[in-house]
């Protein structure tokens, strides 16, 4: 028995170590590096107004309000609910993905057109031929919290309308929260939804201030 014991000990002392070292250390390691040198994006970039959160800079949402501008379409409806649908257990929790219809899918072309006709009802100058693509296309995640500059410019003349500001202002607004390609190489310009909707929201007297 004594021979068993000293034959599994050392194995069964490496794993212990290793378990303590890989499942406890290194992880609390980096948690508190995180939180020493990024501690923003390691509490997950969250937006305040008055103290208050708002949102994610990197989480979309769903603008409903005529005066903000929208996103692009989400298969999980941007993890929002109703406190009914909470209740009733409609609302199976956060979640994160997308339908992965195919182009040739019934349902995929009905809800493009959905989202085709509730567009074009928002912002009656824009023909149909004219709207970018991903405003009619939801992306992988459902939760994209940017649209590309296309998007956002064809959404001012409605937004001029609804919020009595300038076109010129809403540009202004659009520009200072549109990101450029990352080291002007990868990926495309793209503008932050819930930033544009903030200063909107700030120069209206929705919000008062935001840190």
């Amino acid at each position: 028995m004594l021979e068993v014991i000293k034959r599994f000990k050392r194995p069964f002392l490496v794993t212990i170590f290793f378990l303590l070292l890989c499942g406890l250390g290194y992880p609390l390691l980096l948690t508190g590096l995180s939180q020493l040198i990024f501690p923003v994006q390691a509490n997950g970039s969250i937006i305040k107004v008055d103290g208050t959160a708002v949102g994610s800079k990197f989480v979309g949402q769903d603008f409903s309000d005529p005066r903000f501008m929208k996103g692009r379409p989400s298969a999980v409806d941007y993890n929002t609910y109703t406190q009914e649908q909470k209740d009733d257990g409609t609302y199976s929790g956060v979640s994160s993905g997308s339908k992965n219809y195919s182009a040739t899918n019934p349902e995929l072309a009905e809800r493009v057109e959905n989202d085709m006709n509730t567009f074009l009802a928002a912002n009656p100058t824009i023909a149909k031929e004219d709207i970018p693509t991903d405003l009619l296309t939801a992306s992988g995640s459902g939760l994209d919290p940017q649209i590309s500059p296309a998007a956002a410019a064809v959404q001012i003349p409605a937004l001029a309308q609804n919020t009595g500001l300038t076109e010129d202002v809403l540009k202004d607004i659009v520009a200072h929260n549109t990101q450029d390609r990352f080291l002007g190489v990868f990926g495309e310009p793209t503008v932050n939804v819930l930033g544009v909707n903030l200063q909107i929201g700030q120069i209206l007297g929705i919000f008062d201030g935001q840190d």
